[in-house]
């Protein structure tokens, strides 16, 4: 693990690539992962296996969304009587929240929940290809996660197989004015395990020994952080910890994957978890 900006850096590559530093650059990833969410509870991902063209794609595409007329964006709002989880498709904060970003909502697409605009042409392609290698990654890193606790092989697996309550959210953050500068309150995650891409604009802050300390853009990287059902089950000795996004003078654009457990799933600290 390596410094970048001020948040770790963990190289994902031993676990693509054999011939990447073979097992010895597996134990090596996973130590990284476990130092990491014991002391900040986020990292970034480097060659974590979801391609920089997908990944800008998405980003792209949601930013050519944002940007058409207000009544065009309200043609994807969420469908009446949906049985999702969260309303799936567009929306934005109120305009009383302290949060002022607006977003399109996710879900599997096997589900059958979402809502896609009409144009930019192609945004429904970029979306769920991006949403499926978060999927993918989410899978890959709870499988290290179960190493970093010393849990039995596959435990979080099967503990965590229900995929259907997993979503993805682009988002837009209006510029910052002179008043106010807030587009995210602090808050910590309530889920498992989030990726978050983000545009060069920047924003993002974790909360570190009393200071925030950026989550600086970097390309063809992406933020991990672990959520409180991760810090819960390992009995606090992994980190969920406090974030904030703070707005710029202009636009801001991220996708945030929320790899989550299922609504029913009863979440306590597990015996015998080990975390040096």
């Amino acid at each position: 693990m390596a410094a970048g900006g001020a948040l770790p850096v963990v190289d994902l590559a031993p676990f693509f690539n054999e011939d990447d530093g073979g097992r010895g650059g597996v134990v090596r990833a996973t130590e990284a992962v476990r130092e990491a969410c014991r002391t900040h509870g986020f990292f970034r991902a480097v060659n974590h296996g979801v391609p920089a063209e997908v990944m800008s794609r998405a980003l792209e595409l949601s930013a050519a969304f944002f940007a058409l007329p207000d009544d065009e964006k309200a043609r994807a709002r969420p469908a009446e009587g949906t049985v999702a989880p969260l309303p799936a498709g567009y929306a934005r904060q109120p305009a009383h929240s302290a949060d002022k970003h607006e977003y399109v909502l996710v879900f599997d697409p096997k589900l059958g929940f979402n809502e896609y605009p009409a144009e930019p042409a192609g945004f429904r392609e970029a979306v769920e290809e991006c949403y499926a290698k978060f999927t993918e990654l989410g899978l890959l890193v709870q499988e290290v996660l179960n190493e970093c606790m010393g849990l039995p092989p596959g435990f979080l697996r099967d503990y965590n197989g229900d995929r259907g309550f997993d979503f993805m959210s682009a988002m837009r953050y209006f510029p910052a004015t002179e008043e106010e500068n807030n587009g995210l309150s602090a808050h910590e995650d309530g889920n498992c395990i989030t990726f978050v891409l983000q545009d060069g604009v920047g924003g993002l802050e974790v909360l570190k020994d009393g200071e925030w300390v950026p989550a600086e853009p970097v390309d063809g990287s992406i933020i991990v952080n672990i959520g409180d059902v991760i810090q819960v089950l390992s009995n606090n000795k992994l980190k969920s910890a406090t974030h904030q996004v703070v707005r710029k003078p202009v636009h801001r654009h991220s996708l945030a994957f929320f790899f989550n457990v299922h609504g029913d799933k009863w979440i306590e600290p597990l015996p015998g978890v080990r975390v040096q």
